[in-house]
């Protein structure tokens, strides 16, 4: 399977419900924080980045951002409970992000949104 899938978000109950949802359909990397998951992009080729947006230590969109720095293809999706408009605004006018999906996410909503963030990688299931 070389749908690759990092899920970056400091709540662990999240990753879990995650990769139960989605382990038949892609590969799955979890990380509990945005310094994880640095570390899992350095040793794993990565296509798709799903990033909470509020996390501590570094929020998700300065990890995109160090992300698009270091691997500029790669797809990048941000979950928020939060409409923070100025950052969400800012991070898609600078093309880090391709679209965001308010939490609590809903399986065939993010399934739809990793999906066409494979077909803009080019690959196909």
């Amino acid at each position: 399977m070389s749908n690759k899938i990092l899920y970056v978000d400091d709540e662990v109950i999240n990753l879990e419900l995650f990769k139960i949802n989605f382990k038949n359909d892609y590969s799955i990397f979890v990380a509990d924080s945005a310094q994880k998951g640095l570390e899992i992009l350095k040793n794993e080729n990565i296509n798709v980045v799903i990033s909470d947006l509020r996390m501590p230590h570094m929020n998700g969109i300065d990890f995109i951002d160090k992300v698009k720095k270091e691997k500029p293809a790669t797809v990048c999706i941000l979950l928020t409970a939060f409409m923070e408009s100025e950052a969400m605004f800012k991070a898609i006018n600078e093309e880090l992000v391709y679209r965001y999906i308010m939490k609590p996410w809903k399986k065939d909503e993010i399934k739809e949104v990793i999906d066409s963030a494979f077909k803009r990688l080019g690959q196909k299931d």
